[in-house]
């Protein structure tokens, strides 16, 4: 692939750009495929690799400023890479591990940062609805590409995922809601196996996913407070369950072999 392909790659669907260091460190990290890398400072990239990753090796292809900058403003270094075969949506829920639910998450970077959370905690999956493609590379330089590490997916509908039928099926997920007016969050009360709902910062959740909660639990805030950024929030009950015990482990997720052009 040439960097001139990044502009098309942007509207592939089974393609990711990935601009920035981090994000390509940990698509390779957890096994992804890059079909093409690109820089003006090599010398820049090895050093990073040394200092933060020296497990990885990104293959990059030197280019002058000028195309690089055409191709990505921002960043000292861009990639194209397969977006990865994850679970389906059908097969995370009828998992051990919470999920993580987004309802219309407003900004391309709270979404990746929820994503980055997620990974770390050990979340089993996120799934989000709304007009933003959860694999878009802005919300793919805010989770530093550790889209690559955890299973993520939109969906149409938060009110009504399904679980595969059959006699194995575990029971129905308890849909969790965050909602400030719910009760105070209790680790040792929690539900198994649960969809955990987060909407706005600044709406919230819908009235029609409040109705359809099996639980409404909220984060304990100082008087005056009245919420959080996005992320936060799903960062303080991911680890208010984690280091309570009682988290539902997800499939334990190895780095892979690290795949570049």
């Amino acid at each position: 692939m040439e960097i001139t392909e990044v502009r098309h790659a942007r509207r592939d669907p089974t393609l990711v750009v990935l601009e920035g260091f981090h994000p390509i460190k940990h698509a390779l990290r957890f096994g992804g495929h890059l079909l093409g890398a690109w820089t003006a400072d090599a010398e820049e990239i090895a050093a990073l690799e040394s200092a933060l990753a020296p497990d990885i090796h990104i293959p990059v292809e030197v280019v002058d400023r000028a195309t690089l900058t055409a191709a990505t403003p921002r960043g000292q270094v861009i990639a194209v890479a397969r977006r990865p075969r994850q679970a389906p949506p059908s097969v995370l829920l009828a998992g051990p591990a919470h999920l993580i639910g987004l309802e219309n998450p407003a900004h391309l970077g709270n979404l990746g940062a929820v994503i980055r959370v997620a990974a770390a905690a050990g979340a089993g999956g996120v799934l989000s609805t709304g007009r933003h493609d959860p694999w878009h590379p802005d919300a793919l330089r805010g989770s530093a590409g550790l889209h690559f590490a955890v299973p993520v997916h939109r969906i149409d509908s938060l009110l009504s995922p399904t679980e595969p039928a059959g006699s194995s099926t575990p029971p129905p997920r308890a849909r969790v809601a965050l909602d400030p007016d719910g009760t105070p969050l209790d680790p040792d009360t929690f539900p198994e196996r649960a969809l955990l709902v987060f909407g706005t910062e600044r709406g919230g959740l819908s009235d029609e996913l409040l109705a359809a909660a099996t639980h409404r639990v909220a984060l304990p805030m100082a008087p005056g407070v009245s919420s959080m950024n996005l992320a936060t929030a799903v960062a303080a009950t991911l680890y208010a369950l984690r280091l309570s015990g009682r988290r539902p482990a997800a499939p334990e997720r190895r780095p892979g072999p690290c795949h570049g052009t």
